[in-house]
């Protein structure tokens, strides 16, 4: 991360730590310090203790004091902190112009076959299954993850999918994979003003089940053969590549980030320093 980076994630934390209501008495150390600590922890693949130590501050980031290992581990794992940081993700996502496609995937994250984890789920992942969390994600075309969520690895993706839609403003198509055709997901999209296209079965649209208009609508298209349009849905396996393809990316889970609380605020911070380095490298270009 440069220091532009670095610029532009610490002025979107102290952002939120503005605009997000705090309750309780004034602390010794402030929210921004705190969050501002984990990020750095973070981006450089350190444990909490790291954070605590001067000599792993620079010129980038300096602060005059720091909080005593427990007293830092300890707020970092306060709803405040998990908020703020949830916060700054969404913000360094947003953007003013939409885009006319979005998609809809997943990361998985499994974690070592003799983990005591209690949180980790047995689930599909790329090439079988094995126990852990999953990166649920809305993604816009250009390479934004305004609507992230994580889960076990056990968890549904069209019902995860859902939630994500109810939240989301939509561009005109939102693409995704044959494990996202379901008729409740067609119809969650089609409420938000866009239209879901997945690959469908051949029998697709016969039988006496329900099935959502739009589901209908994009059988007929896929009738016809494949539609032009759906190779733009490679896209987001670039996107999902590129969140690792930078030094403090998101890398397989380290040994220290377990249980579902850490691991959901672990790949946030991440996708957030991902956010923080495509607004700054857009603004210098």
């Amino acid at each position: 991360m440069s220091s532009h980076e670095w610029k532009v994630l610490y002025s979107t934390i102290k952002a939120v730590h503005k605009s997000t209501p705090r309750a309780g008495r004034r602390t010794t150390y402030s929210d921004v310090l705190i969050v501002a600590m984990y990020f750095w922890a973070v981006w450089h693949d350190r444990p909490l203790c790291w954070a605590a130590q001067r000599e792993h501050y620079g010129s980038m980031f300096r602060p005059r004091r720091l909080p005593s290992r427990s007293q830092f581990c300890r707020r970092v794992r306060s709803a405040r902190c998990a908020a703020l940081v949830a916060a700054v993700q969404q913000r360094l996502a947003q953007s003013t112009v939409p885009t006319p496609f979005m998609f809809l995937d997943g990361r998985a994250f499994p974690v070592g076959p003799d983990s005591t984890d209690p949180d980790a789920r047995p689930g599909r992942c790329s090439g079988g299954f094995a126990r852990g969390y999953k990166l649920h994600a809305l993604v816009t075309e250009d390479g934004r993850f305004p609507r992230i969520r994580v889960t076990p690895l056990n968890a549904g993706e069209t019902c995860i999918a859902r939630e994500m839609v109810a939240e989301a403003t939509l561009g005109g198509v939102v693409l995704a994979d044959g494990n996202y055709d379901d008729s409740r997901l067609y119809d969650a999209v089609s409420q938000r003003g866009a239209l879901l296209f997945t690959p469908l079965p051949e029998n697709a649209g016969q039988g006496n089940h329900y099935q959502a208009w739009s589901r209908l609508l994009a059988a007929q298209v896929w009738a016809h053969g494949v539609p032009p349009f759906y190779g733009r849905r490679r896209a987001v396996e670039r996107y999902f590549g590129q969140l690792s393809a930078f030094g403090g990316g998101l890398a397989p889970l380290p040994a220290w980030v377990r249980t579902l609380p850490r691991v959901q605020l672990w790949i946030t911070a991440k996708v957030a320093i991902y956010h923080a380095r495509l607004v700054a490298r857009r603004a210098a270009g």
